[in-house]
């Protein structure tokens, strides 16, 4: 492991912190929402203090740790930079900003603010470093069961978290990348593998998915829309060049699938059943 100080002592502090103002415990708080765009000016604009690289497993791509420094303010950050094939599967940091972009405009929030930032003369993604209490991997290796009082508002998450990796065909979704806080909400990191243009024939989870039926079943009534509502104007706009008109297109045709899909469940068990409106 690579580490590195840069001129002044390391402070490890302020990291981003997501609090439960919605029943939907998947998503940010509208108070961390009015955060995000200076998070964003932030990930952009202040200086590298400190990094370490990273490695192991499930840091295939060996992304950067780095401590960001602003009038005072410091931070953690992930940079990669990450590009063509590793490990047999195709890596693009590029998808990491899209997968951020496309969260907003869905108004999702359960990706961290990311952004394109130099470092060491290099582009790359730079996503906000945000705490957490334990990722799936842990939580299943310690066999922590969901409280029976925040089961309902998981199973929504997992839904949302299966809608949105369906939509950008990330399959590089894994037990290590799914984020859990303390009141038990998602956070979702690593899309470098995701937006695949081959992937427009099925989704990734269905009823027929390997480990058994993961087929989304209820959605946010306002997310749903936004998602019908999406277009290719809409998506090139917003993407900038960190999609091909390929992806885009190729997004758009699982958007049909997912949208036929949930009219279908909507035709069998009724809207009230299938779509709902967060409290807030």
């Amino acid at each position: 492991m690579k580490r590195i100080k840069l001129g002044i002592q390391t402070v490890f502090a302020g990291v981003l912190i997501l609090s439960a103002a919605l029943v939907l415990l998947a998503q940010f708080s509208p108070e961390t929402l009015k955060k995000m765009q200076g998070a964003e000016d932030f990930l952009k604009s202040a200086r590298v203090i400190e990094y370490e690289q990273l490695s192991g497993e499930y840091a295939v791509t060996h992304p950067y740790k780095l401590t960001l420094e602003k009038n005072g303010r410091r931070h953690f950050a992930l940079w990669k930079n990450a590009q063509g094939i590793l490990k047999g599967y195709r890596e693009n940091w590029q998808w990491e900003v899209a997968a951020y972009r496309l969260d907003k405009l869905l108004d999702l929030n359960m990706v961290p603010p990311t952004v394109e930032k130099t470092f060491q003369n290099d582009d790359g993604s730079c996503q906000y470093w945000v705490n957490y209490w334990i990722n799936l991997a842990e939580k299943e290796k310690r066999n922590i069961s969901v409280p029976r009082n925040k089961l309902a508002f998981w199973n929504r998450a997992v839904y949302l978290q299966r809608a949105f990796d369906n939509l950008i065909a990330n399959v590089d979704r894994h037990t290590h990348n799914i984020l859990i806080t303390k009141d038990w909400r998602l956070i979702l990191i690593d899309h470098s593998r995701s937006f695949k243009t081959g992937h427009t024939e099925k989704l990734i989870y269905t009823k027929n998915h390997p480990q058994g039926d993961r087929s989304v079943r209820a959605l946010p009534r306002d997310f749903f829309e936004k998602l019908k509502n999406l277009d290719f104007k809409t998506l090139d706009k917003t993407m900038d060049y960190y999609l091909t008109d390929e992806e885009i297109k190729a997004l758009l045709k699982r958007r049909d699938l997912i949208v036929k899909h949930i009219n279908q469940l909507i035709k069998e068990k009724g809207e009230h059943m299938v779509l709902y409106q967060p409290l807030r």
